[in-house]
């Protein structure tokens, strides 16, 4: 919304400035005539006693107040265009559930004040005129007050109504937010295209501007990775609709917080391999489909005794281990495999440990008969 800004030059802004001033102009120019009227009937014309004077103050005193009202529309205008701006930015800090709820808050509190309203007047009207003016003073009090509670109210409950305005059924599934990291990745296309990934894949703005960085970074390796996302994108896109979301929640922080806070609105699961993310996102209660996890989960068991064909490739952190690594990367340290580098030779397994960067296995070399 405010994110874009027209230019001074921007004929559509120049008209709409043109037609509110017209408009603040008819209004302001015709209070200051009522006004000078109203002014002349009940206070000039009571201490004026030439018949001359009178008929041309009848004709002064509504000119110089629909004057007066004109000359006062720029600083009008420029009041209500400056609140416009403030609103307009408050409104796109909100979230599309912050909004609606808002907004049936809001609607709720005047139709409870409108429902109260006869009931105050039936209190009040028996005092006759003057209790009739403090019933419409109290109803308006509450008008308000009703409204500001159900407007806060309502927005407080900005992720229920989003889930409501957006189950889960009825687009195949709950929503993804795609993270920078999972898209450079590049295995989540091989997931979508095997089908085990279902749901609409939310695409932030932010996320793509990231990517955009990155792609024209001056560092060739970042430069590369970024492009490389950019291209998966293309292919993503032609496997499985991406929904590009708009939403930039101002004032939240880096990028990490900004998708945390956009899950959370769309009722949505995180797809990332960032871990630091993973565990902001666990801690604020997203749910996070970690592509890391996944292939974690889906190596293939290797139990102590198990036999394996394996090259040797570097050597180990001790002077004499080997590492070797399986296809699907999982590295295999072999024990006294230092001698062995440069050839591929039978292990059996004899440790499987899991740490958070993956699988280690540990073997050694079987005896050569």
């Amino acid at each position: 919304m405010s994110a874009v800004r027209s230019s001074p030059s921007d004929p559509g802004r120049g008209l709409a400035t043109v037609l509110l001033r017209l408009v603040f102009a008819a209004i302001f120019g015709t209070t200051g005539f009522l006004l000078g009227r109203e002014a002349y009937l009940h206070l000039i014309s009571l201490h004026v006693a030439s018949q001359f004077w009178q008929l041309a103050l009848l004709i002064v005193a509504p000119v110089v107040g629909a004057v007066i009202g004109v000359l006062l529309v720029p600083a009008a205008q420029a009041f209500f265009e400056t609140e416009l701006v403030q609103v307009e930015r408050a409104i796109d800090r909100l979230a599309p559930g912050e909004l609606v709820g808002g907004a049936i808050g809001l609607v709720t509190g005047l139709v409870i004040a409108f429902l109260v309203k006869s009931v105050l007047f039936e209190f009040v009207a028996f005092a006759g005129p003057t209790g009739g003016y403090i019933a419409i003073a109290l109803y308006l009090v509450l008008s308000v007050f009703a409204a500001f509670l159900g407007a806060r109210v309502g927005a407080k409950q900005r992720v229920a109504i989003s889930r409501i305005a957006t189950p889960a059924g009825a687009s195949g599934g709950e929503p993804k937010v795609l993270d920078t990291s999972v898209i450079i990745d590049g295995r989540i296309l091989d997931i979508v295209r095997s089908g085990f990934l279902e749901g609409p894949l939310l695409l932030p703005r932010f996320v793509l501007r990231e990517l955009q960085l990155i792609a024209d970074s001056s560092d060739p390796l970042k430069r590369t990775r970024g492009r490389r996302g950019l291209e998966l994108l293309t292919a993503l896109q032609a496997a499985t609709p991406i929904e590009i979301v708009e939403r930039d929640p101002e004032g939240v922080g880096p990028v990490d917080a900004k998708l945390v806070r956009l899950a959370q609105e769309r009722g949505a699961k995180l797809v990332t391999n960032d871990y630091n993310l993973n565990r902001v996102a666990h801690v604020e209660g997203v749910a996070v489909l970690n592509i890391n996890e996944l292939a974690n989960a889906l190596k293939p068991v290797l139990l102590p005794g198990e036999e394996l064909r394996v090259a040797v490739i570097r050597e180990g952190r001790e002077s004499h281990q080997g590492v070797g690594y399986l296809d699907d990367g999982t590295m295999i340290v072999i024990e006294n495999g230092r001698r062995l580098i440069g050839e591929t030779v039978e292990v059996a397994v004899t440790t499987a440990i899991q740490t958070n960067a993956g699988r280690m296995i540990f073997a050694r070399p079987k005896q050569r008969a």
